[in-house]
């Protein structure tokens, strides 16, 4: 069983993966510090006059009285529309970034295919011409 996992894991599609799994963990918290940096706050200004866009929230208790999300969990049921939103706009944007890289590497594909098929074919090796001679010469007999 342990040559069975370490030829799984000498595999070259689980060594991609794991560097894809921490590389998309990486782009994921600068993705996190765009929106929650960068562009929550504007739109929470355009939205409320500069509020923390993620603390929107609708009391579903009637004894909730807090401003700040945290604090309205603490006392009771809050709809988190904001957090929503927030998580949302997260995953637009990642979502918008992996397309453009997708894009981009699909015109780098087909552009090397292209590259490809306008490239001649190499002659075949002097050996196999010869073999191939003289197959049809023996075609050619029979």
């Amino acid at each position: 069983m342990l040559n069975e996992f370490k030829e799984f894991v000498a595999r070259g599609n689980v060594m991609d993966l794991a560097v894809g799994v921490i590389i998309g963990a990486a782009f994921s918290k600068i993705v996190t510090s765009i929106v929650e940096d960068l562009v929550m706050p504007v739109v929470g200004a355009l939205t409320g006059g500069g509020f923390d866009f993620s603390n929107y929230f609708l009391p579903l208790s009637a004894n909730v009285t807090a401003t700040s999300l945290a604090a309205a969990r603490e006392q009771g049921a809050v709809f988190a529309y904001g957090n929503f939103i927030t998580v949302l706009i997260n995953f637009l944007i990642l979502a918008w970034i992996i397309f453009l890289m997708i894009k981009a590497v699909n015109r780098v594909r087909a552009s090397v295919e292209k590259q490809k098929e306008s490239e001649p074919a190499a002659p075949p090796p002097e050996d196999v011409r010869l073999l191939s001679e003289i197959r049809d010469l023996l075609k050619q007999r029979a």
